[in-house]
């Protein structure tokens, strides 16, 4: 038998996991496509037409490497935030940031703070740098800010992650909290805060931006609202030493000239992010109708997506996943406990929506053994 050469022993130890199986993966081994395509959060409505427009303008031009400084991309996010270009570093969305952040900030043995059942992603780079996660449950639906404080100062831990608005729940703490949460934190202690819903939600939920305080970074995302998920593209705003930190580990070629230039048009559309915004506000409030008219709960939402209740336990609404899979309509649901009880419906397209709203009363009766 052949040797093959040794994984470092941090690797070796890892399991073969990915944090998401992917509904094309699900379609493969089902052998057949979903009528409904509402469990990854992407934006069925899909990006500007002049996005598209000018995206189909440049695809001549793919021959060329992209700009490994992503100048325009980062000159076109600052202005839009109101700060300086040094204060942006763009990445392959937010994932391939949070690649970075651990990275940077945990050594092998740092104990890592997130709650349990948030984003699995990051949770996924913090183990593949060796750092040691410590999980803080949920409280009624919301992430826990006094618990998270309490446990990164107990485990003096070098990184915190926040999303806000929050995934897998929907659920949302306004800027004044936020704010307070931040000024409470060690100044030893990075906060990764997460905003790839803020667009989403209320504008009251998202602090101004504060590029002067080095424990900060946010990140934001063009996979959510702005409808561009199939190309990679996100962004980091942070204090501008922090922002080259970054700078030193990021794969300079790992934004395409094409995700590039669609972040560029996408940010001059603000006309189409806020009828998106309405498009979805209108598919939550039909979301949460589907499931009061079926029996089941909806959580207030600050995303473009309704987490439900359902009433009973994890096995429960598994087997409701389950039934809904089967009947061709993709969705997901929160796995962790307290949370499992639930699942998350993304919005979609109308006819996404129709096909929900008929498939779920036969989702429930076959749950339930009827």
């Amino acid at each position: 038998m052949r040797q093959r050469p040794p994984l470092t022993p941090l690797i070796a130890a890892l399991p073969s996991t990915v944090p998401f199986v992917g509904p094309e993966a699900q379609e493969r081994d089902r052998g057949r496509p979903f009528r409904a395509r509402i469990g990854a959060n992407e934006s069925s409505f899909g990006p500007s037409p002049k996005v598209v427009a000018r995206m189909a303008g440049i695809a001549g031009d793919m021959w060329m490497y992209c700009d490994p400084d992503n100048h325009d991309l980062k000159v076109a996010v600052a202005a839009y935030l109101g700060v300086k270009a040094e204060n942006v570093v763009v990445g392959e969305g937010i994932d391939g940031l949070l690649s970075l952040v651990a990275r940077m900030y945990v050594a092998p043995g740092d104990a890592v703070v997130t709650s349990l059942g948030a984003y699995p992603t990051f949770n996924f780079h913090v183990a593949g740098v060796g750092g040691r996660l410590v999980t803080v449950p949920y409280k009624n639906h919301h992430e826990d800010l006094d618990g998270l404080l309490e446990a990164v100062v107990k485990e003096k831990a070098p990184l915190v992650y926040l999303s806000n608005p929050d995934n897998p729940m929907g659920s949302w703490w306004e800027a004044a909290d936020i704010i307070r949460f931040i000024e409470a934190l060690p100044e030893t202690t990075m906060l990764v805060l997460d905003e790839a819903y803020g667009e989403l939600g209320p504008a009251s939920a998202l602090p101004p931006i504060d590029v002067s305080r080095p424990n900060v970074v946010r990140m934001r995302t063009f996979s959510k609202a702005y409808g561009l998920a199939g190309i990679r593209c996100g962004y980091a705003v942070a204090e501008a030493q922090v922002i080259a930190d970054f700078e030193k580990i990021r794969n300079h070629y790992g934004v395409s000239r094409m995700a590039q230039i669609a972040g560029v048009e996408a940010l001059a559309d603000q006309a189409w992010l806020k009828s998106v915004v309405g498009r979805v506000e209108a598919g939550r409030r039909r979301i949460s109708d589907i499931a009061e008219a079926n029996g089941l709960k909806p959580l207030p939402s600050a995303t473009n997506f309704v987490t439900i209740d359902c009433g009973s336990d994890g096995a429960f609404a598994m087997k409701v996943l389950q039934a809904l899979l089967s009947r061709d309509v993709f969705i997901r649901k929160p796995m962790a406990p307290g949370l499992d009880h639930c699942i998350r419906v993304s919005v979609g397209l109308d006819h996404e929506l129709d096909t929900f709203a008929e498939e779920l009363p036969g989702a429930l009766a076959a749950a339930r053994g009827n």
